[in-house]
Order: structure tokens, then C-alpha cells, then sequence
């Protein structure tokens, strides 16, 4: 193929020689111990992946520093997962130890497989994104520094565990299908200043840009008035008009969502289900939502049964006692009032305490 500069390269010239080999061709994997996966192909070749956490946002310091790593002991492959883990490609039995013992002395965090909690992937947060109501990075540092032995292995858990943080309710993370997802959300309708907005912002693309139909014209002010009762406070329309803002540094906050999975196995992927509507922004550390996500993690952990994710733990014992085992309160929050949300309503009259 002609090499060009459009879209990225051939993935098949990036792979390691033992993967190309024996591609397509893979007879099963294992996880001899936490954070190591060992690939074995019908040919008997054996290729160890070696996972570790990493910050989403990294230096390039960082990334020197890790394909140095993977230069000396995986002949320069290494590979990153849609999670945010490092994974490194090892070919050379040989080398499997003297690399762990090298990641254990730089004090990377080794594990996400398996039974355990991966690495949270998120968004950019405060740091990049214009529209975002949380820092999705410092929630992410909060609670895996307070979970680690979760992801290490050294905390035994039922199944894996998904953890997912998206700073606005438009989600470019995968907080829609996680076990656990965190969401930022604005709680008060944005303001519209309308002198600047005949001046800076195109009237009909702010209009198109609202998802629930919120926003009109006002032809008196030569503007756009928003509708508060089908306003959802998502944000869309300032990321198109900067005249229209919706920053609240007393009222945005997040919320913890519970109950989602892609995974096909057993049971049919899951959305995320609103388990807690609402926790104010507490930087740096955020430590209401960390001691809430991990008390959820430790209440699953606890009576779910082998295999079993936090969704499908949840639909076995019930919403009803779902909320009565961790004690959350259940509020009108939690009421879906949507337009089409009748087609996701639980409509008989059993309850499953």
C-alpha cells in the first residue's frame, strides 16, 4: 500500500512479529497473576501483555520513560488500551520478570485484569474542555490513589469493574455503559447576555444546537430566550454562542451513575442507571465522591456473587433493595421524566426487596 499523510498508518506494519505470525490464530489467554495476560496461539508461541495504570493526560517525560522501558524488554512494542493502560508486549519469556521487577521499582502501578477494576478513563475536564463542569482528571487521581489495591489485585472483588468520569452530561467518556460512572452536571439554566449575542453568535446555530428545542428566537432584544422547563442544562448551546453561559461554581457538581456494562456476556449490555443526583465540586481532592464510589464498590463487592457485574448484582436483588443496602435516598430525581423514557419503564407492580 502507497504510504500517504491521510489517516493513520497500516496497523499491521505497527505490530509486534509474533502477533503478525500467528494473527487470527490464537487459541487461548490466562492471567497468571494480576496485570499480566498470557496470549498462547495454536502454533505454541506464548506473548505476555503487561498492564499498567496511567494518567490520561501524560508529559513527554513520561512517554520517554515508558518506550525506554519497552525498548529494552519488548524490542520496542508497546501498546495503549481504550482505558488509558500502558500495555507492554512481551515476546521473550526472559525478560517477563526483569520487567515487572523494574515497574515495581519506578512504582507503576501493575494490574486492571481480570477480576479487578480497570484504570478510569475520563474527559479532559477543567484542563482542556471549555464546557466542563468538573475537573475529570483530579476526580480520576482522587479515586484510583484511594483504590489502588483494587486495580493492583491485592482487594479481591467479584468481577471486573468499569469506572468511567465524564466532566458534562455529553459524555465524550464512556459513562453511559460503565459499573460506576461519575457526571458532571450544571444545575442551573444558562444565562444569555443579549447585547454580545447579535455580535458573536450566529442566531439560527444556536437555535439548531439545543437537543430539547429549549432556545427561540426573541426578536425584541435581537437575541435568543431559553425555555427553563425544557432546558437539561447540558451545555450545548454555549460551546456554539460564548454570549450564552452557564458556569456555576455554587450549584455545578456531579453525579454518580451505577449499573452500566458493554459487555455481552451473560446478560445484554446495560446503560447507566442515576444512583446519586447530585455532590458539589470539592477540589482537589473530591473526597465525597471518592468515599461514595468506593462505598458502592465495597457494598457490590460484598454480596455480589462470582462474576457477577454491578448491574446484574442489582437486577437480581432489585432497585428497591439496591438503595436500602447503601443507604442512598430515593428522590424525584430519580424518576425518569423523558419523552420516550416509557419505553425503559419498569411498568409491573412486583418490587423485589
Amino acid at each position: 500500500m502507497a504510504k500517504t499523510d491521510f489517516g493513520p498508518p497500516d496497523y499491521r506494519e505497527m505490530i509486534p512479529p509474533i502477533i503478525r505470525e500467528n494473527y487470527g490464530d490464537w487459541k487461548y489467554h490466562t492471567v497468571p497473576r494480576p496485570g499480566v495476560l498470557m496470549h498462547v496461539s495454536q502454533s505454541g508461541a506464548v506473548l505476555h501483555s503487561v498492564r499498567v495504570a496511567s494518567p490520561r493526560l501524560v508529559s513527554s517525560d513520561w512517554i520517554n520513560d515508558i518506550c525506554d522501558i519497552a525498548e529494552k524488554y519488548c524490542a520496542g512494542y508497546l501498546r495503549f488500551t481504550t482505558r488509558n493502560n500502558v500495555e507492554f508486549l512481551v515476546a521473550d519469556e526472559t525478560r517477563l520478570q526483569p520487567l515487572i521487577d523494574e515497574l515495581d521499582e519506578r512504582n507503576y502501578l501493575i494490574g486492571g485484569v481480570g477480576l479487578s477494576i480497570s484504570n478510569v478513563v475520563h474527559t479532559q475536564g477543567w484542563i482542556h474542555c471549555k464546557s466542563a463542569v468538573t475537573d475529570a482528571s483530579g476526580i480520576t487521581k482522587s479515586i484510583m490513589d484511594e483504590m489502588t489495591g483494587y486495580f493492583t489485585g491485592k482487594v479481591k472483588v467479584p468481577a471486573r469493574l468499569r469506572i468511567a468520569v465524564a466532566c458534562c452530561v455529553n459524555m465524550c467518556g464512556a459513562c453511559h455503559c460503565s459499573d460506576i460512572a461519575i457526571v458532571g452536571i450544571h444545575r442551573t439554566v444558562p444565562q444569555v447576555n443579549d447585547e454580545m449575542v447579535s455580535r458573536v453568535c450566529e442566531i439560527p446555530t444556536t437555535i439548531a444546537s439545543c437537543p430539547t428545542g429549549a432556545i427561540r428566537p426573541n426578536p425584541k432584544t435581537k437575541s435568543v430566550e431559553i425555555n427553563p422547563d425544557k432546558c437539561m442544562m447540558c451545555g450545548n448551546c454555549t460551546s456554539v454562542c460564548p454570549a450564552i453561559k452557564i458556569m456555576d461554581p455554587v450549584n455545578d457538581g456531579v453525579s454518580i451513575w451505577v449499573g452500566g456494562k458493554v459487555s455481552n456476556a451473560r446478560t445484554a449490555p446495560m446503560f447507566s442507571r442515576l444512583a446519586i443526583p447530585y455532590i458539589p465540586n470539592e477540589p482537589p481532592r473530591w473526597s465525597s465522591v471518592t468515599a461514595a464510589v468506593k462505598s458502592l464498590v465495597e457494598i457490590w463487592a460484598a454480596n455480589a456473587r462470582d462474576g457477577e457485574r454491578m448491574g446484574e448484582w442489582i437486577n437480581r436483588i432489585g432497585w428497591e433493595r439496591f438503595f436500602d443496602m447503601t443507604g442512598l435516598p430515593f428522590t424525584d430525581k430519580h424518576l425518569d421524566d423523558f419523552t420516550h423514557a416509557t419505553t425503559t419503564f419498569r411498568s409491573t407492580t412486583q418490587f423485589k426487596f
